[in-house]
């Protein structure tokens, strides 16, 4: 294979990088990861650099020892690929760089580089590679190396290592001042964790193995790795060192000349197999794998990855721009979550870098859940199943304040227990969010409900979800606080999503969707009592559940009190949210984004009505039928320029509600800084990893902002509006164990409802009933 950019899709599927530049290389790292669910790779040059902030992240694999707090842990390197020429290494500080190139290949699953080196005796290489993440054998990754000696003859020698001195980002410092350091030398600023321990290093037939341990969790991560060359006579060594193994090939290379190298890795954890196991495993898939040669691995590799696509496709036909933009978010999301891994859910910062730490939010139920639950249903219930398998921590974080039933934490990793720091990490800063953040639990309980009338998943429904769905109200039936004089419920000192503001009484977003999570439950609770009264008794004496509390839960939802302007159809976000200094919004980036008014800044906006992102807004959207298209528009129109977007999660929810109302020059506003956020680094924060929830947020802003797509009542709705400039859109939405194909354009829907089922399927479009026959297209016009 002499080419390797020959493998490389149509342009579409690219995102390309032309050009090194040091300043630019932590953004690069980001976007060019590449990962399966299971683990995620920066896209860190083989090589290494100084400025680099290469991390290799296990879905789940967690560790605190002496962190700040518990970490993601950073993962032995397995990228690791050295090339000499004559003993002179190939480097990017040390040669001069004729030509520098590389290439995300998104429908692939693949990252495409080539660089021209020119080293101190003048011989000119050029280094090409692929690396890939197999998504058909999630625990095997690959480089496959071509070295061409353009102008000379001599010695290469390729370095194929698995090294885990590797450390967590822990502490930023702070300064007095705003510093700029060198590239080089940034990450070095910071504190670092050490969360990786050696247990044992070994030579195996194809190549070498190497296994290490968590500092207080106990996971054994094991790493075994083979490099072969495609020129026979290759003279191997290998040697293993403390955390550390290598494995190289040297051979003679004459001029033109064109070598190949294969490094293949596999990784196992105790997670995935006993301890005893992980070596056994590692070693023998690696040599499994060794009986086919590196296109067959990768056609296995680029079928699992068209039937991934074939499924969760959007194809935007009129802006190339905004669809290469979605297929980038959506490449993102699929790399980002395992669809068999039941107690690994989605970090905010997906497994691209360690920003937030890894930890799970409200981020996975409210803004990617709908991807996943309408493409990838596996996925989405491996999901929900994680805060199935993470209830006893929720458990015990409602006990620590006396309160019954399940809480779920506002940050989350692999326990349920909560894990905000309560204190920025140089002290100065209070974090109420782990406190006051109540509505993480609502937000579970509408991913749990969310999932299954999408699905339709009866046994997950009865077997998982019945038992979050009455502890959450339980919890809730114990939080909430009778006001004896107004004679209704209240939760005082909570925060909303608009965290700005913390500490208030009667946030409507957190009180809203406590009344709809106890209706909910005791909806659920009847449902099943009809349907399934065995396993609901089963259940019912498991947790001690009595039906008196069902028609309790009722009782105080009817009570809880929805701060509401009916003369103005105004929401207010909280109470006392209208008597606030109102402080104008004058000036805006060049993103058209809000500039903080003078003085003010994300601390001090605590006595004005400025928003961090959408609160009521967001409440309107997820539960659509609570409100009127009056009520809808009013408080768009009132929030909206209130709003400082100072939350990537903003902007997506802002163009969905801005079409719902027809404010359609704000909504397309909007959808360019949700869907670019990453791929133009518009906050300029992409360094260290993916904005994941936007990436959710922007599929959602395609399909349920310009497609129009609700689900209401255990029904599928549409009301569309497409940009002028769009010509159609389509998208496939798996429904109910069936497939609905769904294209839209400025006069028709076609709609194709694929199923072995008989009957029709009844949706909604534009506020009419439509029944779709089975397995026929029917037009719908607009």
């Amino acid at each position: 294979m002499q080419n390797l950019k020959n493998l490389l899709s149509g342009p579409e599927w690219l995102v390309e990088e032309n050009g090194f530049d040091v300043d630019r290389i932590n953004f690069y790292e980001t976007i060019f990861t590449v990962g399966n669910g299971y683990l995620g790779t920066r896209g860190s040059l083989e090589e290494g650099h100084a400025a680099a902030l290469q991390g290799t992240y296990l879905n789940g694999v967690y560790d605190h020892h002496q962190s700040f707090v518990v970490d993601l842990v950073n993962a032995p390197d397995w990228l690791d690929i050295s090339v000499y020429i004559d003993g002179e290494k190939l480097s990017m500080q040390t040669c001069e760089i004729l030509n520098f190139e590389r290439t995300l290949d998104m429908k692939n699953g693949m990252l495409f580089r080539e660089t021209r080196f020119q080293d101190s005796q003048g011989r000119i290489t050029k280094y090409q590679s692929i690396r890939f993440a197999h998504m058909a054998s999630p625990h095997v990754m690959e480089t496959y190396v071509s070295i061409t000696a353009e102008n000379y003859s001599g010695v290469v020698t390729i370095e194929g290592a698995i090294n885990a001195n590797v450390l967590n980002l822990d502490v930023e410092p702070v300064f007095k001042t705003k510093t700029k350091f060198d590239p080089d030398v940034k990450w070095h600023k910071w504190a670092k964790s050490v969360h990786l321990d050696h247990v044992s290093g070994s030579l195996t037939n194809e190549g070498i193995y190497l296994e290490v341990k968590t500092k207080d969790r106990p996971h054994h991560i094991g790493y075994a790795s083979s490099l072969k060359a495609s020129k026979e006579g290759a003279i191997s060594s290998k040697k293993i060192d403390h955390k550390y193994a290598l494995q190289s090939l040297t051979v003679s290379i004459e001029q033109s000349e064109t070598i190949t190298f294969e490094k293949q890795v596999s990784i196992f954890t105790s997670r995935d197999v006993s301890k005893k196991d992980v070596k056994p495993s590692a070693v023998s898939l690696l040599s499994e794998n060794s009986n086919d040669s590196f296109l067959t691995r990768f056609k296995t590799h680029q079928a699992a990855w068209n039937a991934k696509w074939d499924a969760c496709e959007v194809i935007i036909e009129g802006d190339d721009a905004a669809n290469h933009a979605l297929k980038f978010n959506t490449y993102h999301l699929l790399i980002t979550a395992s669809p068999v891994d039941y107690h690994a859910n989605i970090g905010a910062k997906s497994l691209s870098g360690e920003g937030y730490k890894g930890h799970v939010f409200w981020d996975t139920e409210i803004f990617m859940l709908p991807f996943y639950v309408f493409t990838q249903p596996e996925t989405a219930k491996a999901l929900m199943m994680y805060r199935y398998n993470t209830k006893e921590g929720a458990r015990d974080y409602a006990q620590e304040d006396n309160h019954k039933g399940i809480r779920y934490p506002w940050e989350s990793a692999d326990t349920g227990h909560e894990v905000t720091p309560p204190w920025t990490s140089d002290g100065l800063v209070r974090i109420w969010t782990g406190e006051r953040e109540l509505h993480i639990t609502s937000a579970v309980v509408f991913g749990l409900i969310y999932y299954y009338e999408t699905t339709g998943d009866n046994d997950f429904l009865i077997d998982f979800a019945a038992e979050i769905l009455f502890e959450t109200a339980r919890f809730w039936d114990s939080r909430l606080e009778y006001n004896n004089e107004l004679d209704r419920y209240e939760l005082t000192e909570v925060e909303g999503p608009d965290e700005f503001h913390e500490l208030v009484n009667n946030s409507v977003y957190t009180n809203a969707l406590t009344k709809w999570n106890l209706e909910k439950s005791a909806e659920y609770y009847t449902i099943l009592k009809a349907s399934n009264p065995n396993k609901l008794k089963i259940l019912s004496d498991k947790i001690s559940l009595q039906e008196h509390e069902i028609e309790n839960w009722l009782d105080k939802a009817a009570k809880i009190y929805i701060p509401f302007d009916p003369d103005k159809s105004l929401i207010e976000e909280f109470e006392g949210y209208f008597n606030l200094k109102e402080v104008p919004i004058t000036e805006w980036d060049e993103n058209d984004m809000p500039i903080y008014p003078e003085g003010y800044h994300h601390d001090n906006c605590q006595e004005t009505t400025l928003l961090k992102q959408p609160d009521v807004l967001m409440l309107t959207y997820i539960l659509p039928s609570m409100f009127s298209d009056q009520v809808k528009k009013a408080n768009y129109d009132y929030y909206e320029p209130r709003t400082m977007h100072k939350s990537s999660l903003s902007p997506c929810i802002h163009t969905i509600m801005g079409i719902e109302v027809g404010n359609y020059e704000k909504a397309l506003q909007y959808f360019e800084r949700s869907v670019y956020v990453d791929l133009v680094d518009n906050q300029g924060n992409t360094n260290t990893g993916m904005h994941i929830a936007s990436a959710g947020g922007s599929w959602q802003a395609v399909v349920s902002g310009f497609g129009g797509m609700r689900l209401k009542g255990g029904k599928l709705t549409f009301k569309p509006w497409l940009p002028p400039s769009w010509t159609s859109i389509s998208f496939k939405l798996k429904w109910q164990g069936d497939e609905v194909h769904v294209t839209l354009n400025h006069t028709k829907f076609v709609f194709l409802w694929k199923t072995e089922k008989s009957g029709k399927l009844d949706i909604e479009v534009k506020d009419s009933a439509v029944a779709l026959p089975a397995n026929q297209e029917m037009i719908v016009m607009l």
